[in-house]
């Protein structure tokens, strides 16, 4: 569990910049190199480099260098865990969602079959 705890933290964290969700985004479309990953991005490209290395160590790209190119794809297995990890939290929270539904229908019945006699406003009163 710590183990797939830290993972979890090396993608968010990967995910949380901007450029760097721009450059998965990209990749999605399918493989690029290096440059032609900077090319839309407004900065250096050693800065690019380095937000594909925070990109590489959190497991979403793999990148693979063949002469002077280097070129980069997305690691869809790495999405997976945190697509796994966010719907399990979605399951949990619609549970509660369903059963709070039910205690409020369940109250609401409750209510509307013994309508309180000292609010003539109430269901079930007639003037």
């Amino acid at each position: 569990m710590l183990n797939q705890s830290a993972r979890l933290d090396h993608l968010f964290h990967a995910l949380a910049d901007p450029s760097r969700r721009a450059v998965v985004e990209r990749l999605s479309r399918g493989p690029a190199s290096v440059s032609e990953l900077a090319q839309p991005l407004a900065m250096s490209l050693p800065s690019v480099v380095q937000h594909l290395q925070v990109l590489e160590a959190s497991g979403l790209i793999v990148t693979q260098k063949a002469g002077r190119v280097r070129t980069c794809r997305v690691a869809p297995e790495a999405l997976s865990v945190a697509e796994r990890w966010l719907s399990e939290r979605r399951a949990i929270w619609e549970d509660r969602f369903d059963r709070l539904e039910t205690y409020l229908s369940d109250l609401q019945s409750r209510q509307a079959a013994s309508p309180d006699p000292a609010n003539p406003t109430s269901k079930g009163e007639q003037s």
